[in-house]
């Protein structure tokens, strides 16, 4: 987990912009207790980066528990994989559907 500075440093952009990013579902933020936001370290590499904003569409929210639950959930559908697994495999199309229908 980082912190949004870290995050902006990941994303070469701004902390403000991070910010946007999570409250629009382009980037997965977990509120804390205290100010800010954490976000999964791994949603930066280029395999999930895409995915993130489609797959917040897809299941109808932004927020971020809401996704990365969804992501980091074993799936029956998917063989037993996560969902962040399965992109990180090359199935992005079958989680997409899976979070489509998940979102309805």
């Amino acid at each position: 987990m980082v912190t949004t500075e870290q995050a902006a440093e990941l994303a070469s952009t701004t902390r403000v912009t991070i910010n946007a990013w999570i409250a629009k579902g382009r980037a997965i933020g977990l509120t804390q207790t205290r100010r800010g936001f954490r976000l999964p370290k791994w949603q930066f590499e280029p395999a999930l980066w895409d995915v993130i904003p489609e797959l917040a569409q897809a299941l109808g929210t932004s927020e971020g528990w809401a996704l990365l639950s969804f992501l980091e959930t074993p799936l029956g559908s998917l063989n037993g994989r996560t969902p962040r697994q399965a992109i990180e495999q090359g199935d992005t199309a079958r989680v997409l559907a899976l979070a489509l229908a998940e979102g309805t």
